[in-house]
Formats: structure tokens, C-alpha cells, sequence
């Protein structure tokens, strides 16, 4: 027995008919939920980290008045960055930022350790600090930076010598020339 439907025009069709665009609208399907999963890749979490891997055996393994700059060196490696003015402070900071897509990364943890030595090249006392309390977000203002002195154009950097008095190579003196040490 074969099953006939009457369709939107009116006339009989079949059920192999039907079939038909059923399996024509399974790959369509199937690609569009594809495209987006794809593009719904694009909206994921990114985690990153940045600086100083602490591992907290090795950093709790250097001790003031027992360890100096090269074990201190060779235990947590090269600083981060040096102090510059008053005692000497290695700073070792390390930080875990998380960022949606394509907004800009907050901080979500921190980490800066400060060895301070004294003046015989000695630990002298180790600080750990892990609050975000001290993290700065910086706005630049503007887009350019302000200089002192006039605006010139590019035809004025390009043409702006010729012509100058004393320019080189324009048939001037062609050596010292008058009193002097290196004159005639």
C-alpha cells in the first residue's frame, strides 16, 4: 500500500518525495549547527600566565642569613627585575590574568616575592605578597605623546636643507681654512 499526501500546490506526492527533501535538509542542518559551535569557539575564556613559575617548596627553601645572590640565583633563577635605588631587592613576580574573547585581561592572581640582600651580598629578609591589592590598571591619555619644537611637514623634512648655509658637498670651503689650529 503507498501513502499519498496532498502538498501545498494542491497535488498528490509521495512519500519517497518527502524523503527526498528531508535528506537534503539533514546536511544543511548538521552544517549550520557546525558553523556555530566553530564560531562560538571564539567567545572562550583565555587564561594566560605571565612572568615568575613559583613553585612554593623552592621559594620557601630560601632562607635570610643562609643563602646569597648566586643561590638565590640558581634556586629561583634570574629576578624579574632589579631594584634600582636603596638596598638591593630582587623582585620575582608571577601572574595569572583571564580575559573574555577579545576584552582587554584582568588579573585574577598574583604572586611577587622580594629577596632583599645586604651589603655583603646576603639574603636578608624574603616577603611574599599574593593580594591583588596592588595591582594598578593603567589608562594611558591620548594618542600621541607631546614634544617640544615646531611641526614640519614631510616636504619640509625632505627639502627643508637645500639651500642651507654650510650644507656639505655644496661647493663650499672644502677644508679648515684661517687662523686656527687646523687653518692655514
Amino acid at each position: 500500500m503507498q501513502w499519498a499526501t496532498i502538498g501545498l500546490n494542491g497535488f498528490h506526492e509521495d512519500n519517497a518525495e518527502m524523503g527526498m527533501q528531508r535528506g537534503i535538509g539533514r546536511p544543511i542542518l548538521v552544517a549550520g549547527a557546525a558553523a556555530v559551535l566553530l564560531l562560538a569557539g571564539g567567545c572562550t575564556r583565555v587564561r594566560t600566565h605571565q612572568g615568575f613559575l613559583a613553585d612554593n617548596l623552592i621559594v620557601s627553601s630560601v632562607l635570610p642569613g643562609v643563602d646569597n645572590k648566586a643561590s638565590v640565583e640558581g634556586s629561583l633563577g634570574r629576578p624579574t627585575f632589579v631594584s634600582q635605588f636603596g638596598p638591593e631587592r630582587w623582585y620575582y613576580v608571577s601572574r595569572d590574568t583571564r580575559a573574555l574573547a577579545f576584552a582587554s585581561p584582568r588579573p585574577t592572581d598574583q604572586l611577587l616575592v622580594t629577596v632583599q640582600f645586604d651589603s655583603a651580598g646576603n639574603v636578608a629578609s624574603i616577603d611574599r605578597n599574593s593580594s591583588l591589592d596592588q595591582v594598578a590598571n593603567i589608562s594611558p591619555v591620548g594618542d600621541k605623546t607631546p614634544t617640544l619644537g615646531r611641526k614640519r611637514s614631510l616636504l619640509d623634512e625632505v627639502f627643508g636643507n637645500i639651500g642651507a648655509v654650510g650644507a656639505g658637498g655644496m661647493g663650499g670651503a672644502t677644508g679648515p681654512s684661517g687662523p686656527g689650529p687646523n687653518g692655514g
